[in-house]
């Protein structure tokens, strides 16, 4: 028995962990579990009559006056002393406004499973939370077992990071293709311009994997054909097109997260540790993005240490670092700003829902006797498509994941398995395809992010922060 467990054991350890993994996410709810003690928004007139503390919901903010004496605004407390028969009182008087003073309010309350359960695109966020879970860990176990002693792909458990790997790759894929069709989550002119981004994505693609032009990119396919750089090319089309509105979302979580807008106030900005998480993953990413340009390569990689000159001589120009510890550096970047935008999920996802009360609070300030049917549209939206901000800011970094994990497997063992390798050109694609698409999804977060952060400076953007008509 003894040797079965020494010849077999990945394929146990692999079937174990991919099994038990399956059953604790699914049974102990932790994709709910991932996304409880945030706060979303309502309005008054959704809450109902009966006693609003008792249902677990408080009055987050409210319109201030000229004539209040309370301290201002004061993080998630209410900012009116006015009791109802002041109100009363004051709507007798002869200064009459068209404004319901009991409606400029704004309430909070705790995400919990019943409100998840309820929103759009639950059941995709789900089933991707799973399957890229469990395809992660087993990818991350196989690094750290290494081989097996035992002959074949079964025996060394390369089957089931590759598979769960793919299942995962193919989930979140489809769910980022998904809500980007989705008609009332996004406006005709950002469809369109992602589509152009698409066609321009597929071109730059067609360029890298020919090779076509200055070498700029440090990407070499000799052993992929001209069919699958095609492919490749396609691929790198759809995803520049995809990632377009989420990054967008990323980069208004950002700027509000950070207080660009300077409005000073508690309920939407981040604290000072969010604040850091979202400064380190925009920088992470972005240096990860330019490892892969050849002018920083020529610097940061050592090419004089394998040649026949003495040690005095090595030492002109050779700083840098070796090859193999130069593609470690790479990875190692992937793998932390991989991991370092999946903790800042729930930052970027706070901020999705603080836009809305931003929105509300401009609009409430605007004048006198405020048109609130576009904030309350916009809290309608930031909690119907709840679910489909969790995915724009969950797809990109498991992606990166799922593919950093891809181009470790080992691609001789895998060229073995005749039934992956009669289709697919093994070796090329896992250890080549899945590095470049990698880096492929950091470069276009880091370039929509900057951009769309460039354009909130220079104030071109700021029309943008409306919401689709179809939700009026």
């Amino acid at each position: 028995m003894l040797p079965f467990v020494q010849v077999y054991k990945n394929l146990i350890f692999q079937t174990l962990l991919s099994l038990s993994l399956t059953l604790i996410l699914t049974f102990l709810k932790i994709p709910i579990l991932f996304l409880q003690g945030l706060h979303t928004y309502i309005h008054p007139e959704n809450i109902g009559h009966g006693n609003n503390a008792s249902s677990g919901v408080r009055a987050a903010i409210r319109r201030p006056s000229s004539s209040d004496s309370g301290p201002g605004l004061d993080g998630y407390q209410s900012l009116s002393s006015r009791t109802t028969a002041e109100l009363k009182k004051r709507n007798k008087s002869k200064e009459k406004f068209e404004f319901d003073e009991n409606n400029a309010q704004i309430f909070r309350l705790k995400l919990d499973e019943g409100h998840l359960q309820t929103r759009l695109f639950f059941n995709e966020y789900h089933s991707s939370f799973v399957f890229s879970c469990v395809g992660i860990s087993c990818l991350l176990l196989y690094k750290y077992l290494g081989k097996s002693e035992g002959s074949g792909n079964l025996a060394n458990g390369n089957l089931i990071p590759v598979v769960f790997g793919f299942i995962g790759l193919t989930k979140v894929f489809l769910a980022l293709a998904k809500i980007s069709f989705e008609k009332s989550a996004s406006k005709r002119s950002e469809k369109q311009f992602s589509a152009i981004l698409g066609v321009v994505g597929f071109l730059i693609g067609i360029m890298i994997c020919s090779e076509i032009g200055p070498a700029v990119f440090d990407f070499h396919f000799d052993s992929l054909e001209v069919s699958w750089r095609i492919f490749v090319s396609v691929l790198m089309g759809f995803l520049a097109g995809f990632l377009y509105m989420p990054a967008g979302k990323n980069a208004r979580s950002f700027w509000l997260g950070t207080d660009q807008l300077r409005c000073n106030l508690s309920i939407i900005s981040c604290g000072w540790f969010a604040r850091m998480i979202l400064f380190a993953n925009y920088l992470l990413t972005m240096f990860t993005a330019l490892l892969w340009i050849s002018p920083l390569t020529e610097i940061l990689v050592n090419k004089n240490s394998c040649d026949g000159r003495g040690a005095a001589e090595k030492l002109v120009g050779n700083v840098g670092f070796s090859n193999l510890e130069f593609t470690r550096l790479r990875v190692f970047c992937l793998l932390l700003s991989g991991v370092l935008q999946i903790v800042a999920l729930r930052s970027n996802l706070q901020m999705f829902l603080n836009e809305a009360v931003l929105s509300w609070y401009q609009r409430l300030h605007a004048s006198k006797v405020p048109d609130l049917d576009f904030s309350r549209a916009k809290v309608f939206l930031h909690n119907h498509y709840l679910c489909l901000a969790v995915l724009q800011f969950f797809a990109p970094p498991v992606l990166v994941l799922l593919f950093l994990g891809l181009s470790q497997i080992d691609s001789n063992s895998l060229d073995k398995y005749n039934l992956a390798c009669g289709l697919l050109p093994c070796s090329a694609f896992v250890k080549e395809v899945a590095l470049l698409m990698a880096w492929w999804i950091i470069l276009l977060w880091t370039v929509f992010t900057s951009a769309s952060l460039v354009f909130y400076q220079r104030g071109i953007l700021m029309h943008s922060w409306t919401i689709p008509s179809v939700i009026y």
